[in-house]
């Protein structure tokens, strides 16, 4: 039996994949109305992209930041996520920095999970990871590749390094180039959810050719899928309100 990490009344790894939406931001004021509007919205957890930030250098005002935010999203679980732009992210700085700011955010109790990513250093890594866990953090251990669709074997091979650095929920993203990619990404899916997985895990292959992955978790065995409220974060999300309708119709079908 799969474990499942269990977060503010959200189970993530049991049932239909949970919907999670990005705050993407660029200034507090904008964040809060951001906030406000996900409250209306039919998610599960909200992901703060703090590399959108304009203040994210300054740890004081990222700390602000997040406890006005946590304040308006209620009992809804946070994701705290600084993507570097090697990942698709908006803005580079340095492993240092990356960690300092990971730990402070975890250190704040407004949190509920980090997002590290796989190709940061292997130390910094297992360091966030202790930390987190010391504060009763979860941790999503995630990798994204925006120029291609690594073979079956690689994308396994990343999802099983992610959960032998003991993240929560091991995370891929990559980009298709035609369908038959989006085959291997589901492929590899299902061979992670049969043969490996002791937690849940995270998918998607991205673009407009990739939305069946966001949509198809329930039946492949990703256990999270992104939705847009008004502005992507990523290629090929989908807005929230359709999202939930197609997973219900397929979790009704299964």
């Amino acid at each position: 039996m799969k474990n499942t990490v269990k977060v503010k009344g959200v189970t993530i790894g049991e049932g239909m994949p949970k919907i999670c939406v990005p705050m993407v931001g660029n200034t507090l004021s904008n964040l809060l109305e951001e906030a406000t509007y996900l409250n209306t919205l039919d998610a599960d957890l909200v992901e703060w992209r703090v590399d959108f930030f304009e203040d994210v250098l300054e740890l004081d005002k990222v700390k602000e930041a997040l406890n006005k935010i946590h304040a308006l999203l209620h009992n809804k679980p946070l994701i705290f996520t600084f993507r570097s732009a090697k990942e698709g992210g908006e803005r580079e700085i340095s492993s240092e920095y990356y960690v300092s700011l990971n730990i402070e955010a975890v250190k704040t109790g407004l949190v509920d999970l980090i997002d590290v990513e796989l190709f940061s250093n292997e130390n910094d890594v297992k360091t966030l990871v202790e930390k987190a866990h010391q504060y009763g953090v979860y941790v999503i251990i995630s990798n994204h590749d925006f120029h291609q669709t690594p073979p079956k074997e690689e994308i396994v091979s990343r999802l099983r390094k992610a959960q032998d650095l003991s993240g929560d929920i091991p995370k891929i993203a990559v980009m298709p180039r035609n369908t038959a990619d989006v085959l291997t990404l589901l492929d590899a899916t299902n061979t992670m959810k049969e043969q490996y997985a002791t937690r849940p895990i995270i998918t998607m292959s991205m673009a407009g050719e990739g939305v069946i992955s966001r949509l198809a978790g329930e039946v492949f065995g990703s256990a999270l899928t992104f939705g847009a409220a008004k502005k992507a974060s990523a290629p090929g999300q989908v807005a929230v309100d359709e999202l939930r309708q197609v997973l219900n119709l397929l979790h009704k079908s299964l």
